[in-house]
């Protein structure tokens, strides 16, 4: 502690003050014994909210079965391949389909890896016990990840059906795989700074590290199979209509079955902090996957910029792959995210105040898990009220799946959508194209959606 300050400790005084000011309430009291005995939320559940909340919408797109990305962080590379999938059903027409998660999983986690060595290799002066490479340390191959990541996967890599690499135990519950191949990278970082110390040159460092991916192919590949080069593909189509394409890559299966337009897309953040003006491009130093990819682009907008851009591309018929922060106001088995659906302060005496910006900069809201909205009810008047929401925990949450969030806590929670460009203001889409503002590793922007 610093002696320039005096302590300030809890005091008898401060505890008999606390103690008569508790039980001067006889509310506390019965809030003591609720939730000594129930969950808080089950306590401040606000049953007004629930009874309030139905699954109709003025727009909305048609429903697929959902999918369940079990005990892993991949929500965003199921949300952007339940993108992918609306328009490979329409094109093989067929009633049911999913792209394999594992296969993206696999190649995410190797890209991952060499993106993490080429930044240790890139910081070989800074100091071991330094902010940015204890940073760097932290979690190198997480689950989680942004929409320019997805996309640069797609890019190199392409996509396959499920049945050409299905689920393994270990993308169901990557927690082991990915502790153990995290530790083998923190010793491989160790290995190439120690070589830099002695001399070694960069020649040498990355023909060391092409030896360490090597181990890190060989566990990956043990943990969740051998990725397919090609594969032969043929299928009945809904109307028992025999298909063959043959022998195909990854890449042929996409450009022929899926045809997503990925550099039509653009990443629009909302953060009302003060160091982030809006219309402003963005991005994360040391943020990604794959080392040659496109790098991390925000454009931060205002919330009305925001919110229109996500309403006109659900209108126009097409589903919106966001990033928000969903543990907060989620009621998990009823799927419903509202602000008001929790009364804390009924049961604590006390409100909470932060608003959206004081949340962020504070450390208590960053984007955590990636969905798709598949539908918005609008009022009269053209506002949205609320929200359709296709995620990926399975059929037995909310509406088969499907979760219902109000308006107010689009607002408040969200954080990041990918959009057309068309439904970017035509004044900002020169900013798209402008040089972005560089921030740091730890800024709350660079969290990583990964909610299981």
């Amino acid at each position: 502690m610093n002696a320039t300050h005096a302590a300030g400790p809890i005091t008898r005084e401060h505890l008999q003050q606390y103690q008569s000011q508790f039980e001067g309430d006889p509310k506390n009291r019965m809030a003591m014994n609720a939730v000594t005995k129930n969950p808080v939320h089950a306590v401040a559940l606000n049953r007004e909210v629930v009874a309030s909340v139905n699954h109709v919408y003025s727009h909305m797109l048609k429903s697929n079965e959902a999918t369940a990305q079990e005990r892993s962080g991949r929500c965003w590379l199921f949300a952007g391949l339940n993108l992918f999938r609306v328009e490979a059903m329409k094109r093989l027409n067929v009633d049911k389909f999913e792209l394999s998660q594992n296969y993206m999983m696999f190649w995410d986690k190797l890209e991952k890896a060499n993106y993490f060595l080429e930044s240790i290799l890139d910081t070989l002066s800074e100091p071991t016990d330094g902010r940015l490479i204890m940073f760097l340390l932290q979690n190198p191959i997480q689950d989680g990840g942004q929409w320019d990541m997805f996309v640069n996967l797609v890019k190199k890599y392409g996509v396959v059906p499920k049945s050409f690499m299905p689920e393994a135990e270990s993308s169901s519950n990557s927690w082991v795989m990915t502790s153990l191949i995290t530790n083998r990278l923190r010793e491989d970082a160790a290995e190439l700074r120690r070589m830099s110390a002695r001399g070694a040159g960069m020649a040498d460092l990355r023909a060391r590290k092409v030896d360490m991916m090597s181990d890190i192919y060989r566990m990956l590949t043990i943990h969740l199979g051998q990725p397919p080069h090609e594969f032969y593909w043929q299928w009945r189509d809904k109307d028992d209509v025999f298909h063959r394409d043959g022998l195909i890559t990854p890449q042929q299966f996409f450009n022929r079955y899926v045809q997503f337009d990925l550099d039509s897309m653009a990443c629009l953040i909302h953060c009302p902090t003060a160091d982030k003006p809006f219309n402003r491009l963005y991005t994360i130093s040391y943020l990604g996957n794959v080392a040659e990819g496109q790098i991390i682009r925000y454009l931060n907008v205002e919330m009305p910029v925001f919110k229109q851009a996500a309403v006109r591309q659900i209108v126009d018929g097409k589903p919106v792959w966001f990033g928000c922060d969903v543990g907060k106001m989620l009621e998990r088995d009823l799927g419903i995210l509202h602000t008001q659906l929790y009364d804390y302060a009924s049961v604590y005496g006390a409100p909470f105040r932060a608003d959206k910006a004081e949340r962020v900069e504070y450390g208590q809201s960053v984007m955590t898990h990636a969905m798709v909205f598949t539908g918005v009810d609008l009022d009269e008047q053209g506002r949205p009220v609320k929200w359709r929401v296709e995620n990926s925990w399975g059929d037995k949450l909310g509406d088969k799946g499907f979760l219902v969030m109000n308006d107010a806590w689009f607002d408040e929670y969200m954080y990041e959508i990918a959009v057309e460009k068309q439904y970017v203001p035509q004044e900002l889409l020169p900013i798209l194209e402008s040089e972005p503002v560089r921030l740091p590793p730890w800024d709350p922007m660079g969290a990583l959606a990964s909610a299981d």
